[in-house]
């Protein structure tokens, strides 16, 4: 099926909830895809920081097959292999004890949020308020949204559960003001992903886990982007010292296979207890066995440690290229999270660099993100950069030439 066949459907059959590009893919490999025409494109957004592994990755591949000839779903009324032993992985690599499993981040999310009033309710306490930062994403169901303090997302599903507080990101003085007497936890990404990747100060997030421990709070990290090897160590919460007491992970654990993880410590997660929560297709054995091929892939490969390394070259890169193109006002990455800044609209860059066979997206009016495959190479940054120039060009030269 060609892409305006694909498009037409799309448009008389599918809700209308997506801007979507004009371009269907057929195939991938590595950071490669492949567009129903056999058009090239370098993916340098990974079906949004999802694909860590790339695509058609021969590990991840072969485990998928494996699994589905052997078993799909059983459910979580019966013991799953499989999924133990992710439980048992993502312990051993991280700060927390046990691991409750699902399919998305925002679920994941929404699992935290239910945890962190749980386990004060199972103290007798009834604090349920969680404090969460403007420009904050963390997923599309209702609680979520509510804790998402970004109103153009929020904005025709009122009203919203109430319990969330919304304070500025990386300001530590109205976190303080902002604990009340029924705060339960505070909830923030590590890195904020749709607000433009947005990296907090080194002092912040320290600061923040003294005001919890000060104040007996919960400290809920949502990793849904930044988890699993992306910023060049396992979890961002390892750059800053500190560790969580709830952690929320999904996009890149299941190299795009859907599934997501809400990780706690032991005096945390005994809160829950059978019944509490659940997810009909949580942890089921395919999608268990995909995160299992991601995660020992990345570990067995160096890939975090790699990530570090190509990232941090991917930026001297972008920053050599602001230098030529004084509309990038200014570039930030952590691995391979990276960020570019325009004084214009990012829309047309996006645009520009699809036409010329990159894929990146704009995360704010003014950003560029992007979130390429953990296997990206070196030699794939300056491809990907040579692109972002020419399309720079084209977009910003025939603007400034007089009339």
């Amino acid at each position: 099926m060609d892409t305006q066949t694909t498009a037409a459907l799309t448009e008389k059959y599918l809700m209308n909830t997506y801007k979507r590009a004009p371009v269907a893919f057929a195939s991938g490999g590595g950071v490669w895809l492949i567009d129903v025409e056999g058009r090239p494109y370098l993916d340098f957004i990974a079906g949004i920081a999802v694909c860590a592994l790339g695509h058609n990755h021969p590990v991840l591949t072969a485990s998928i097959q494996a699994q589905a000839a052997r078993l799909l779903h059983v459910s979580n009324l019966y013991l799953i292999p499989e999924q133990a032993r992710l439980g048992q992985w993502l312990v051993e690599h991280s700060a927390l004890d046990r691991a409750f499993f699902c399919n998305s981040g925002a679920e994941a999310n929404e699992a935290a949020i239910k945890l962190a009033r749980k386990y004060w309710h199972a103290k007798g306490d009834q604090r349920f308020e969680i404090i969460v930062a403007n420009q904050s994403f963390h997923g599309r169901t209702l609680a979520t949204l509510a804790a998402t303090a970004q109103p153009k997302y929020q904005k025709g599903f009122d009203p919203l559960p109430a319990g969330f507080t919304p304070v500025p990101f990386d300001d530590i003085d109205a976190l303080q003001q902002a604990v009340r007497r029924q705060t339960a936890a505070v909830m923030l990404e590590v890195v904020q992903g749709e607000g433009g990747y947005r990296f907090p100060s080194p002092a912040y997030l320290p600061s923040v886990r003294r005001v919890c421990d000060e104040g007996g709070l919960l400290l809920i990290l949502d990793e849904v982007q930044t988890g699993i090897g992306r910023t060049g160590r396992w979890f961002a919460y390892e750059h800053y010292g500190i560790t969580p007491d709830i952690m929320t992970l999904a996009k890149g654990l299941g190299g795009g296979v859907p599934v997501g993880a809400m990780l706690a410590t032991e005096a945390v997660s005994s809160a829950f207890q059978p019944g509490d929560h659940g997810a009909t297709f949580g942890g089921n054995p395919l999608a268990c066995v995909a995160a299992l091929a991601v995660v020992e892939t990345l570990e067995d490969e160096g890939l975090p440690a790699r990530a570090a390394e190509v990232g941090a070259y991917f930026v001297d890169q972008l920053r050599a290229l602001a230098r030529r193109h004084s509309v990038i006002t200014e570039v930030r990455g952590l691995g391979l999270l990276v960020a570019v800044d325009l004084s214009m609209e990012a829309a047309g860059a996006v645009t520009a660099c699809r036409e010329r066979g990159l894929l990146i997206n704009a995360v704010q009016p003014k950003t560029l993100r992007f979130a390429p495959p953990l296997i990206v190479t070196n030699a794939e940054v300056d491809q990907a950069v040579t692109i972002l120039d020419a399309a720079l060009a084209a977009i910003v030269e025939p603007a400034a030439a007089p009339a």
